[in-house]
């Protein structure tokens, strides 16, 4: 009779040990299933960017629902060094040459992947209502204007080339007198937007996306370097097949549309 109880009691105990084991296994499997299975491709472009990106994605992800896109959107020097910092990326869509140049140079990019998407234009913005009538690039000097926005010139490529055309121009030190710098080019639309300054320098599309400013004056002809967009994959991307999958989607003339009718012009 205690031999009978005992021989129970030992199935039983394995019985229970090999359901428990089934269980672990279960549960194991289902953590690492990754929930939906959607890919995040983490995008960082230049705040320049922002309003296209965000259609881009939209047309994107409704044809590929197997991608998430994550964007970081900012200063391209800013993000230049989030990468180098080795911050989760994916593909790098910049303002300027010079910060893809020096990704290149430390080795950040995929070889073969870099490519010029995209060309831009400076101009001088003024509020909308009650801006001041300032008709050239020449005229910041005037003791009436007191505040120009600016992109700070070492991370924000607009900031860059800015100084370029300012320094053509001959006014540079009297301009840099009156600058109020701002970290990207969205917060330099901003405070001319809100008159916080008296105008601004920033891209023509950006100027296109915002009805509470105007263009002033164009950048003189020649008084800066091309505003040329390349983009590129960063190397250590997990994702390259998606990442080349999008790059190659962005060259496509459905997407050339949209960055045209944000106004820009696609190389």
């Amino acid at each position: 009779m205690r031999k009978s109880l005992a021989f129970i009691l030992a199935l039983a105990m394995l019985l229970m040990a090999g359901c428990g084991g089934e269980q672990a296994k279960s549960g194991q499997s289902s953590s690492s299933s990754g929930g939906n299975g959607q890919v995040e491709l983490h995008v960082a472009a230049a705040a320049s960017l922002t309003d296209v990106m965000k259609e881009l994605a939209a047309v994107y992800e409704k044809e590929h629902p197997n991608v998430k896109l994550v964007f970081n959107f900012g200063s391209s020097g800013a993000l230049q060094q989030a990468i180098e910092n080795g911050g989760e990326t994916d593909l790098f869509f910049s303002a300027a040459q010079k910060q893809m140049n020096a990704l290149e140079k430390s080795g950040n990019l995929a070889e073969g992947t870099r490519k010029d998407l995209l060309e831009n234009e400076v101009v001088l913005i003024v509020p909308k209502e009650g801006g001041k009538d300032i008709k050239s690039f020449e005229e910041l000097t005037r003791d009436d204007i007191q505040h120009v926005a600016l992109g700070e010139p070492k991370g924000v490529p607009v900031g860059q080339y800015t100084e370029e055309i300012l320094t053509k121009l001959g006014i540079l030190d009297a301009v840099k007198a009156k600058a109020v710098y701002g970290s990207d080019v969205r917060q330099v639309l901003s405070w001319t937007e809100t008159g916080d300054a008296d105008c601004g320098v920033v891209y023509a599309t950006d100027a296109a996306v915002s009805d509470k400013v105007k263009v002033a004056a164009k950048a003189p002809e020649g008084s800066h370097k091309p505003v040329i967009y390349p983009a590129a994959i960063i190397k250590d991307s997990k994702h390259m097949a998606e990442a080349k999958d999008f790059l190659a989607f962005v060259s496509t003339e459905q997407a050339k549309a949209l960055f045209e009718k944000y106004g820009f012009v696609c190389k």
